[in-house]
Parts: structure tokens; C-alpha cells; sequence
């Protein structure tokens, strides 16, 4: 689908949709459309049941940290036309704590996206059946692809022999920064090439 077929299909679904849609613009030969929570069911349901449109399949939700912004985080959702042969993203902006209405009434498939985005991000999905955490587990602290998440984590799990369970134990460093004098990755060489040599004082 080119370009000007997508500004009309973002045309249709923004007269047929005028509360949903804030913004829209088409990228890398697709359309995305930006919504506010409150109108996302409605615009989530119009794009699949729509004769015009028919994404009725949920490719993907996944998410965006944004941690200098007003709203934090953006939610993405990827979904598929096979009468338009054509993908649509559609995105969400949401404050930090703020609720994002559960789109597993409409797609049943939403149900573990969502509740990856919840365990990577902590976005909140109101009206989710079951929202827990899928791939960290249970009593793990944080969430990992925010991006004030340390690399380190806060705690390392390991199998104690002496007890005979899994503990969690506070992450420590087995190995301390180390310097590098930065010479040459032919240091030791017998040849050294003209402009990799160590330079004075360093």
C-alpha cells in the first residue's frame, strides 16, 4: 500500500474515529496512529471490525521509556490487515502509574503481551484477567527495560548447596574495574604499525 493510500485509510479513521485519534503520520511505509487511553477500546475495536480496515490480527504490544517526558511511557500496539495485506501501529501515551485499559476482550493473544509490557516496563493494565509477571520472576525487584533499570539488577539468584533451595542474594561485583592503557590491539607484536604506538606519559 503506498503512501497516499495510507493518508486516506488514517482520513477514514479519523472521521469515523474523531475523539481516538491525536495524531498521525506514516513511517517506513506504514501508518501510525497515537490515541489517548480513554478511546483506545473504541479505536482498537473500529480497526478490527471495520469493513474498511479489518486488523484482525495483534501482531505485537510492546512499549517505549521516555523518563524526561510528561507521559513516561508509550504504548505500541502492531497489528495486522490480511484483506489490506497492510500492518498499522498504534500508540499510547501514558503517565508513570497511570492505567491502560486491557484490550483482551477484543484479542485474546493480548493477554501475555500485556503481561510482558507490565513486567518490563510496570505499565498497568486495567482489566486484565490475570496481570503478573511472565518472564522475571516472582519476587524479582524492578523492571528491566526501563531505562533507569541498573544493568546489574539489584539482586543475583543463585542454588545454595548447603541449603538446598534457589536464595537471592544482593548483586556484587566478583571482579574490580580494571585499567587499560589502551596501547594497541598488536601490542606484543613484533611489527608495530606506523601510528600504533604508545604514546609519552600514557
Amino acid at each position: 500500500m503506498d503512501s497516499a493510500a495510507l493518508l486516506d485509510l488514517s482520513e477514514t479513521i479519523s472521521m469515523r474515529q474523531p475523539d481516538a485519534i491525536v495524531g498521525s503520520e506514516v513511517v517506513h511505509g506504514e501508518l501510525t496512529i497515537t490515541t489517548v487511553p480513554s478511546e483506545l477500546l473504541s479505536l482498537i475495536s473500529h480497526l478490527q471490525e471495520q469493513g474498511a480496515c479489518r486488523f484482525t490480527t495483534l501482531i505485537d504490544i510492546t512499549a517505549v521509556d521516555w523518563p524526561a517526558r510528561e507521559h513516561r511511557f508509550e504504548v505500541v500496539y502492531h497489528l495486522l490487515s490480511m484483506h489490506l495485506n497492510q500492518r498499522i501501529r498504534v500508540k499510547v501515551n501514558v503517565r508513570e502509574g497511570s492505567l491502560v485499559p486491557s484490550v483482551t476482550g477484543i484479542f485474546k493473544s493480548a493477554d501475555w503481551y500485556e503481561r510482558e509490557v507490565f513486567d518490563m516496563y510496570g505499565i498497568l493494565f486495567s482489566g486484565h484477567p490475570d496481570l503478573r509477571r511472565i518472564l522475571t520472576d516472582y519476587g524479582f525487584r524492578g523492571h528491566p527495560l526501563r531505562k533507569d533499570f541498573p544493568t546489574t539488577g539489584y539482586v543475583e539468584v543463585r542454588y545454595d548447596e548447603e541449603a538446598k533451595r534457589v536464595v537471592y542474594e544482593p548483586v556484587t561485583l566478583v571482579q574490580e574495574y580494571r585499567q587499560f592503557d589502551f596501547m594497541s590491539p598488536w601490542e606484543g607484536a613484533e611489527y608495530i604499525l606506523p601510528g600504533d604506538e604508545k604514546k609519552e606519559g600514557k
